[in-house]
C-alpha cells in the first residue's frame, strides 16, 4: 500500500515538473514550488517570482507613486481637485491594475486585458507630468526623472503583454 502511494506522488511530482517546465523553460525541480513561477527562461539572471511585489515594473511604478504623491503635496490647492487628484489617481492605478493582473494570470485574455489597462494609465501620468511641467509646478528634474520611469513602466509591460505566455501558467483542462 504503501508503495502505490510513492508511486502516485512520484507520477504527480513528475507531472508537475513536466507543466512547470512548459511553463518557465526550466526543469530545475528543487527550486520548484506550487507558488513560485521563474521567469526569463534559462538565462543566469532568470527570476522567481512568488508575488506582484516582487516585480520589477511594480516596485518602479510604485516607487514613483509615492514621488508624485510626495511631490504634489506642494502644488498649489486650486489644483487640489484637478490635476494632484488626476496625477494621484492614474499613477496609483498603475500598480493596482497589475495586482489585478497578477491575480488573473490564469486567464490570459484577462491578464493582458489588466496589464494593458495599467499601460493605459501610466501613459495618462505621462500626460499629468507634462501638464505639471507646464505649469511650472514641477522642476525639470523631476520631470525628467518621473517620464523616464513612465517610459520604461509601459515598456516592461509591453514585454509582459507580448510574453504573456510565458507569466500565465497552463489553464487546468
Amino acid at each position: 500500500m504503501e508503495r502505490g502511494a510513492e508511486s502516485v506522488e512520484r507520477r504527480a511530482w513528475s507531472v508537475k515538473r513536466r507543466v512547470y517546465e512548459r511553463m518557465s523553460g526550466m526543469a530545475d525541480e528543487k527550486k520548484m514550488d506550487s507558488k513560485t513561477i521563474r521567469f526569463g527562461g534559462n538565462s543566469p539572471d532568470a527570476e522567481f517570482v512568488q508575488s506582484y511585489t516582487e516585480l520589477k515594473v511594480y516596485q518602479l511604478a510604485f516607487e514613483s507613486a509615492m514621488h508624485i504623491y510626495e511631490l504634489s503635496k506642494r502644488w498649489p490647492s486650486e489644483e487640489k481637485y484637478s490635476l494632484v487628484d488626476q496625477i494621484r489617481r492614474s499613477s496609483r492605478s498603475v500598480c493596482g491594475n497589475i495586482a489585478e493582473a497578477w491575480r488573473k494570470r490564469r486567464y490570459p485574455a484577462h491578464f493582458v486585458s489588466k496589464l494593458s489597462d495599467s499601460d493605459a494609465e501610466a501613459a495618462e501620468t505621462e500626460v499629468w507630468l507634462d501638464f505639471a511641467l507646464r505649469c511650472g509646478y514641477l522642476e525639470k528634474t523631476n520631470h525628467t526623472e518621473l517620464r523616464d520611469n513612465y517610459d520604461h513602466i509601459c515598456r516592461m509591460l509591453t514585454k509582459m503583454m507580448t510574453h504573456s505566455n510565458s507569466w500565465c501558467p497552463r489553464a487546468r483542462v
